[in-house]
């Protein structure tokens, strides 16, 4: 019995990791290796990235960003990954 509680707590712990990294649909995530200080260079690094990725993108200024004709809404992360930080940006759709 507590191992299948010891799995589902688990999961649990799993999903909420994903959900709090960006990983659900129609969010877009970008991990840069560089750290951007600065917000202007950052936002001109997720445009070039978003270019890159051969999307159409501008930026609306309050971190709005309007991807392919749909609007999104700009989250950063700070992780350690294998014990190194990534800058993690999460785009969200505006509903």
């Amino acid at each position: 019995m507590q191992i299948i509680l010891l799995i589902i707590l688990f999961g649990l712990c799993l999903y909420g990791f994903n959900w709090l990294m960006g990983y659900r649909k129609d969010h877009i995530t970008i991990d840069f290796d560089e750290r951007y200080t600065d917000f202007r260079e950052y936002i001109k690094a997720i445009e070039d990235e978003l270019v890159e990725q051969g999307r159409k993108v501008s930026y609306k200024g309050n971190r709005n960003f309007i991807i392919d004709d749909r609007s999104y809404i700009f989250i950063e992360r700070n992780v350690s990954m294998g014990g190194f930080p990534v800058q993690r940006t999460i785009l969200k759709p505006e509903k």
